[in-house]
């Protein structure tokens, strides 16, 4: 009952609580708003699909977004394609919305569904594969390297499947100490992008996560289109943990194996990429210090054999031998030295002795030890005439055994 009398109001913006619209009157003119609209041509993929009598109901979802619209057809309408119809099947619709004013329910009624074809699926793929492409994020300087030993991997698989065993079993069957981080999605359907993407994005986010591998074990080509939709291609490429896609498949090559940085044939193969083989590695340490080995041996060896060759060697196995020829002669040296330098010492001696002589015979003092004298002036003068002397002039006479002092008495005679 309406809170007060009178008229209702004619337009929604003048409702109050006091002068509300009741249901009767609001859902008629939901319903002649909405029979106002044209019909349009809409595309999902095909949810829960049922048959009551002559009428199909299904679910029209959309393939990126968690959106979807119900969709009712007569039986005539799908006849031309019932035996190819099934859930996860792509579809444009014609058809116009309903408003059911009864239930509050939104409906479209569909005069003419056709299935987009496998053809048109991949046409699309190759277009979108080319508008990524021309963005860059197929290029191979995007790609980035994996760790070589991650403590933690995230792993994207079905709720129920072999993949997630698969990539599990063998990568600690080769590194027993890998940890997972395991979202379980469905990975294919109409859920899968939504499902996935947020999955990649919730591990990207997890600091300790080192590498992320998108695993599914193969599939038809209708299972892979979620991989190739462009925005789960856009998220893994967004990604800033290095990305393992593994859908494992061998035909068809879904987009997010263009843009992740590695891909692996099949979730084994992903194991085997992510992580390395424990015993191969002990392998490699084994093999690498016998090369060591062997490598420093063969140097010890061979420069045992040259210090040896050249221990060998006279002048090394005698070191004496180089000085005692040097020794021999410098010895002779010295004693051809010795007696050349007596030899000279001799002929000096004589020499002089001679010389001695030869300079005692010529020598004044000689003839002075004979008895001669020589007088000489106070001023050193040598008197050799009675002239050269006058009476009273001092004198010096000079013999062999000294000097005399002598005065001049008488006059000098002739």
């Amino acid at each position: 009952m309406r809170a007060s009398a009178g008229p209702l109001p004619l337009k929604a913006g003048d409702t109050t609580p006091e002068r509300p619209w009741p249901v009767r009157h609001l859902a008629p003119k939901i319903a002649d708003y909405i029979a106002r609209m044209p019909p349009v041509w809409v595309e999902g993929q095909v949810l829960n699909l049922k048959r009551w009598n002559t009428l199909y109901f299904l679910t029209l979802r959309d393939t990126d977004l968690d959106m979807s619209l119900s969709v009712t057809a007569p039986a005539r309408a799908i006849a031309p394609i019932a035996d190819r119809l099934a859930d996860g099947s792509h579809l444009v619709v014609h058809a116009r919305p309903q408003f059911h004013a009864k239930k509050g329910d939104l409906t479209f009624a569909a005069d003419d569904l056709r299935l987009v074809g496998l053809g048109e699926l991949l046409a699309r793929i190759e277009h979108l594969k080319g508008v990524l492409g021309a963005e860059g994020l197929f290029d191979a300087d995007r790609k980035r390297p994996l760790p070589f030993l991650p403590a933690v991997v995230g792993l994207v698989c079905a709720q129920q499947g072999d993949a997630e065993h698969d990539v599990v079993s063998n990568a600690r069957a080769r590194w027993p100490a890998v940890q997972f981080e395991i979202r379980r999605v469905t990975v294919q359907g109409p859920r899968a992008v939504p499902e996935v993407r947020a999955a990649i994005a919730e591990l990207d986010a997890d600091p300790r996560v080192e590498v992320i591998v998108v695993a599914r074990g193969g599939g038809s080509f209708e299972d892979l289109l979620p991989f190739s939709n462009e925005t789960l291609v856009r998220a893994a490429a967004a990604c800033r943990t290095p990305l393992v896609s593994a859908i494992g498949h061998h035909l068809d090559s879904p987009l997010l194996d263009l843009v992740a940085d590695l891909r692996a044939s099949t979730p084994t193969d992903a194991a085997k990429r992510i992580v390395p083989d424990v015993s191969e590695e002990r392998a490699r340490l084994v093999q690498a210090r016998t090369r060591a080995r062997a490598a420093i041996t063969h140097r010890l060896t061979r420069e045992q054999a040259g210090l040896d060759h050249w221990r060998s060697r006279p002048a090394l196995a005698q070191p004496a031998t180089l000085v005692d020829a040097h020794e021999t002669r410098l010895h002779t040296l010295r004693d051809t030295a010795r007696r050349a330098l007596h030899t000279g010492l001799v002929h000096g001696f004589a020499e002089i002795a001679g010389l001695r002589a030869q300079v005692r015979a010529l020598s004044p003092a000689a003839t002075l030890e004979r008895g001669y004298a020589v007088v000489q002036r106070t001023d050193g003068h040598v008197v050799r005439d009675p002239a050269d002397v006058e009476s009273g002039d001092a004198l010096r006479i000079r013999v062999a055994a000294g000097e005399l002092a002598a005065t001049v008495a008488g006059e000098p005679t002739d």
